[in-house]
Order: structure tokens, then C-alpha cells, then sequence
């Protein structure tokens, strides 16, 4: 957290708000602070020695509209309890309204019980969340669209995909692009983008041994000729995104390129980017860039700042959100 209060908004409005920003993704809050040109609220978020997280804020948030910005990667654990000790103490410093802003939502991918005995995380962490204090939820690309509804408090769940389209404009001839989702689960959200930029989709089905080793992949859709652009909402290891650039080539496409909203790569997934068949993967700064991100050369980043930045203005102005994606 950082020093700040309110100030006018972009065209002059005067935005009442305040900006609270945990560590988990430092410089994407400050990006939207200077957005909005909000400043971030003062405070410090330390660890005791035996590692437990310890909040102060430095100013009044009394009766105030407050959005905690607070990716929850990796540390997931850390960063999430930070979270939930930034909206408590929001709640006991009586702020008015408390809005989530989680840029990535982590433990999304637990969001259903693929066999007995087995939880369902992401229901837990939207329990918690509602619990800690927060009044509403604002996100970018869940896992799974069904999270929106294990909340039961206000969740707006924003899309990625203008960013995307845009950059994808900006860069490409779209005449010989194909849009391609790595797997059949994620058809929905490349047909949406394929929509954006009129162009035609492909399937890569997989198969699997078990959870992260993949048997075989097959491409449904001709893609021979066609440059191939993946379209996902998280990159972890990067192994289906390699295997299926792979499977893309060996089908005749011209080359491979890759559109991924939240880029966790653990462990070895930069080092595996860079030495496959990929010409780009692009991801978005909802979770922050490694070192090894900034500079791998195959792999770019795009900001949503903006994008958060004006969702976060509308909700604080009771604007139409949904509205967002047909005006930006």
C-alpha cells in the first residue's frame, strides 16, 4: 500500500474511491491507480517472523467505496490470506462498501469434484471471501463461468478478449487466421474471440493418461495453410500449448501463436515456451511477470489496466458493466 486519496477522474469526473493494493500483483494496482488517478491508500502489509501477515492502513476509510486489488498466484496461499486480512480490516475501519478486484482468481480450476472424497476449492475461497467482509467481487476470465454463482454477493466477471482482439488487429492480416482452443472444454471462450475478428475455429481434443500428462491430441477443423492462433484463459505448465502447437503444424498450419489471459508458468513452463514450436505466446499482467517472463523471447505481455481501471469506474459510478465490452 501507498500514499494517496481521491482525485479527479479521467475527463475531469471526480471519482470518490480509494485504491488498496496487497502485494500480490504491486504493479498492476499502481497501473490502475494512474488509470483512475486514484492514488493507492497508504498502509503497510509485513510478515511476523513466523511469516504471518500483519495489515495497517494509514488513512481513513470510513463510509469510503474501497477496491482491494489482490491477484491471489503464487504464493496462492499468501496472497489470498492477505486479501482476506486487507478486507477485515477494511470491514472494522467501517468502509462503506468493499469491492475484491481479483485480476486472477486462484484455486478456479478446483471448481468441481472430479472423483469421491475430493473438494470443491473454489466454492471454499468464494465462502471465505464473502465471510472476510467484501460486498462484491470483480474478476477477469474465470476458469469456469459457474463460479459467478458460488458467490452470493454481486461477482462481475470481465473478459480479456477485447485486449486480445485488439492487439490481434494491431499485429496480424486476419484473411488466413484460424482461432484454436487447445481443448474442447474451452470452446466457449475461443469461439467468442473468433466471433471478435470474423474468423474460423478449430478444436484441439486431448486425451489423458491422468491430471497434467497428455496421451494423445488430435485437431478437429482444417487448419493446413492457416496461421493458428490458441486461445485459452490459463498457461501453467505450457505442455498443452506445446503439444498442441506440435499437432497444429504437423496438420499444415503455417505457424503457431498463442492468446492466454492468466499466465501462471510454474516451474520449468518459460524455459519449455521458448524451445517449442510457438512464435508468440501472450499473456496478460492479471498475475505478475517473472524476471523469466520479461525476458523470454517468444512470450510478450499486455496490460489491462486500463480495462480493470474502467470496470472499477463504472461499478463505482453504479455504471453498467457488462456494457464494458461493447464500448471498449
Amino acid at each position: 500500500m501507498s500514499s494517496g486519496s481521491r482525485k479527479k477522474a479521467n475527463g475531469g469526473e471526480k471519482l470518490r474511491i480509494k485504491l488498496v493494493s496487497g502485494n500480490g500483483n504491486r504493479p498492476l494496482a499502481e497501473d490502475i491507480s494512474g488509470e483512475l488517478k486514484v492514488d493507492l491508500t497508504r498502509g503497510i502489509c509485513k510478515r511476523f517472523a513466523d511469516h504471518e501477515i500483519f495489515v495497517e492502513l494509514q488513512e481513513n476509510v470510513r463510509g469510503e467505496d474501497v477496491f482491494v486489488i489482490q491477484s491471489t498466484a503464487y504464493p496462492a496461499n499468501d496472497n489470498l490470506m492477505e486479501l482476506l486480512i486487507l478486507i477485515d480490516a477494511l470491514k472494522r475501519a467501517s468502509a462503506r462498501r468493499i469491492t475484491a478486484v481479483m485480476p486472477y482468481y486462484g484455486y478456479a480450476r478446483q471448481d468441481r469434484k472430479p472423483g469421491p472424497r475430493t473438494p470443491i476449492t473454489a466454492k471454499l475461497v468464494a465462502n471465505i471471501i464473502e465471510r472476510a467482509g467484501a460486498d462484491r467481487v470483480l474478476t477477469l476470465d474465470l476458469h469456469a463461468g459457474q463460479i459467478q454463482g458460488f458467490f452470493d454477493i454481486p461477482t462481475d466477471n470481465l473478459f480479456a478478449a477485447p485486449v486480445m482482439v485488439r492487439d490481434i488487429k494491431d499485429r496480424y492480416e486476419l484473411d488466413d487466421i484460424m482461432v484454436v482452443s487447445p481443448d474442447v472444454g474451452g470452446v466457449v471462450r475461443a469461439r467468442a474471440l473468433a466471433k471478435r475478428i470474423n474468423a474460423p475455429l478449430a478444436v484441439c481434443d486431448k486425451q489423458r493418461k491422468r491430471p497434467g500428462e497428455i496421451e494423445s491430441m488430435a485437431v478437429i477443423g482444417e487448419v493446413d495453410g492457416k496461421r493458428c492462433i490458441l486461445v485459452d484463459d490459463i498457461v501453467d505448465s505450457g505442455g498443452t500449448l506445446c503439444n498442441a502447437a506440435d499437432v497444429l503444424l504437423k496438420a499444415g498450419a503455417k505457424e503457431v501463436m498463442a492468446y492466454i489471459t492468466h499466465g501462471v508458468l510454474s516451474g520449468s513452463a518459460v524455459e519449455r515456451i521458448e524451445t517449442s514450436r510457438l512464435k508468440s505466446l501472450v499473456i496478460t499482467d492479471s498475475i505478475e511477470p517473472t524476471e523469466a517472463v520479461k525476458k523470454a523471447r517468444n512470450i510478450r505481455v499486455l496490460s489491462i489496466a486500463s480495462l480493470m481501471g474502467e470496470a472499477i469506474k463504472r461499478t463505482a459510478n453504479e455504471e453498467s458493466v457488462s456494457g464494458l465490452f461493447y464500448d471498449y
